[in-house]
């Protein structure tokens, strides 16, 4: 519950459940104020809020509060904020990782439709860079914070499942160590919030989950004055997935008149080929297209259809 100043320039807050919030709201008390240059440690809560255990099983999934999931830490009042200014959230360090899960949650994902029973998954991460998701499948680990944002200008609370023009559950996997987001400021003090750490994901999330982990989360916080975006962007220092394009790619395409349903396809196709080449169940498929498999927009100008590719990295097998 305590926080505790290292120096002028590094502030810790401790504690997973004592400063956290659900969605946005523009009205939520500060838990801190912080001057443009600080750094700031937060000890992050995975999305389920503290209500699966790495023993989890797809019953408990069926017990879940889904006004507990998606907790966020903050909200943390930047000195000197005021709208139409920028904040600038960079990624500085994400450790202590210990466990993580991903699920098949009914009603979520991708293929909704299709996957109409809980599954789960969990994993250890203590084992370096990388972690198992079956035998002969390794998955690299490349934390970030899957929410992250500044409170919205409109009055009312906001679920926090979709992104916004504040940000939010934007899902960026790119957000990892050295990468700069930058969050428009609506309000006084932006309120700026973060959570929903993951170990890894693929681009589009498809089964609704990545690796949903606990960490200690640290990001440095700077204002800058009178510059305006409309909605984030974001800065990527180096080569964004080294990892995953060393040994090349598998890559199923998908058509469709609208980019859901040629990526529904394109999914469904990867999951088959899953299942059929590497003899791993359908939700086993489905999980790992979540958690590593790149959805890709191949084009988008040539009407009445549009063509999205999902991209399988070959590294992730041996």
């Amino acid at each position: 519950m305590t926080m505790h100043h290292h120096n002028h320039s590094h502030m810790t807050i401790h504690g997973f459940n004592a400063h956290k919030h659900y969605g946005w709201d523009n009205t939520f008390t500060p838990i801190a104020e912080v001057d443009s240059g600080q750094i700031i440690t937060y000890e992050i809560m995975e999305a389920s809020g503290g209500q699966f255990t790495k023993k989890a099983t797809k019953e408990d999934i069926k017990q879940i509060n889904f006004e507990k999931v998606n907790p966020v830490a903050g909200p943390v009042y930047v000195k000197g904020a005021e709208p139409g200014d920028t904040l600038e959230v960079e990624m500085i360090n994400f450790q202590q990782l210990d466990w993580g899960w991903t699920a098949i949650i009914p009603g979520f994902g991708l293929l909704s439709d299709h996957f109409t029973e809980p599954a789960m998954k969990t994993y250890d991460l203590t084992k370096g860079n990388k972690t198992e998701f079956l035998p002969g499948i390794d998955l690299f680990i490349k934390p970030f914070p899957g929410t992250v944002g500044v409170a919205l200008p409109e009055n009312g609370h906001f679920n926090v499942v979709p992104p916004r023009k504040n940000g939010g559950n934007i899902d960026v996997r790119h957000l990892t160590r050295g990468t700069k987001l930058y969050l428009p400021v609506w309000v006084e003090g932006a309120l700026f919030s973060i959570g929903d750490t993951h170990a890894a994901q693929g681009d589009g999330e498809v089964c609704g989950t990545a690796i949903e982990a606990s960490m200690e989360t640290t990001v440095r916080i700077k204002l800058h004055k009178g510059k305006s975006i409309p909605e984030p962007r974001y800065e990527i220092p180096g080569i964004p997935t080294p990892e995953a394009d060393s040994k090349g790619y598998f890559v199923t395409t998908g058509h469709g008149t609208d980019l859901a349903s040629a990526s529904k396809k394109a999914i469904s196709y990867m999951i088959e080929y899953l299942v059929d080449t590497y003899r791993m169940t359908d939700e086993e498929a489905y999980m790992l297209c979540s958690v590593a498999v790149d959805l890709r927009i191949s084009e988008i100008v040539n009407m009445p259809n549009v063509l999205v590719s999902a991209f399988l990295p070959n590294s992730i097998f041996y």
